[in-house]
């Protein structure tokens, strides 16, 4: 099943595309890194998934629907920058979590929380910003959809716990759906990878398994990365 398909897909701000005439789908049960360099596109795909922007020219469809009402209850989505507000506690955002997606899987998430030591009572705003992180990641990846956005989900913790953020990626999502990991950290990702997406200047350069590279181009995919992107 094709949980999201582009065909043609173009997205300009005034005159700038951002987005260039992208053809692209991705099956059920993969997990994908979205990578490119500083404005390649990657947040506008996202966006544009997440129904937050519209096409300029093109669809884009997720589980072949186009984006809107129907399909925030499908997607599963980690911005860049928090969209909880900081007041909140802990327990306040499980509340939120569970009264706004039906699909909240509480107990999971409270078992994260709890393993990772983070009180029930304490506001987001009174934590570091890699606690914050990883309350959203666990938010995020707590429920049962078909496709979860993550926008840089470890940017900002320390390395000894971005493991277990991405054992939670591996661990946490349906497996009949599918993960798209939007990041720079490519060298962390792409041990949990299945597949990869090469996107600059709006266009896709390379859609392709982490096999394939790892077989055809004898490389990792950080390493080939740093090859097709060399400035």
């Amino acid at each position: 099943m094709k949980i999201l398909e582009c065909q043609n897909l173009t997205k300009t701000y005034g005159k700038i595309p951002a987005l260039q005439d992208i053809n692209l789908s991705i099956e059920s049960g993969r997990i994908v890194g979205l990578l490119g360099p500083n404005g390649s596109g990657k947040t506008t795909l996202i966006k544009l998934a997440n129904a937050l922007l519209t096409p300029s020219q093109g669809k884009i469809l997720v589980c072949n629907t186009l984006p809107g009402k129907q399909t925030h209850a499908m997607v599963s989505y980690l911005p860049e920058r928090s969209a909880i507000p900081k007041w909140m506690t802990t327990t306040q955002i499980l509340d939120f979590y569970e009264d706004f997606y039906t699909d909240f899987q509480r107990d999971t998430a409270e078992k994260m929380l709890k393993h990772l030591q983070i009180p029930s009572k304490q506001r987001l705003k009174q934590m570091s910003k890699g606690t914050q992180e990883k309350v959203q990641l666990i938010m995020v990846m707590s429920r049962l959809a078909k496709l979860y956005l993550l926008d840089e989900p470890i940017g900002g913790v320390d390395p000894a716990t971005r493991d277990y953020i991405l054992s939670t990626i591996i661990g946490n999502y349906n497996p009949e759906a599918s993960v798209i990991i939007s990041t720079h950290l490519i060298a962390d990702v792409e041990k949990i990878l299945d597949d990869v997406i090469f996107i600059n200047q709006g266009h896709v350069v390379l859609q392709t398994t982490v096999d394939t590279i790892r077989e055809e181009k004898e490389m990792s995919v950080d390493a080939y990365f740093r090859e097709v992107f060399r400035c």
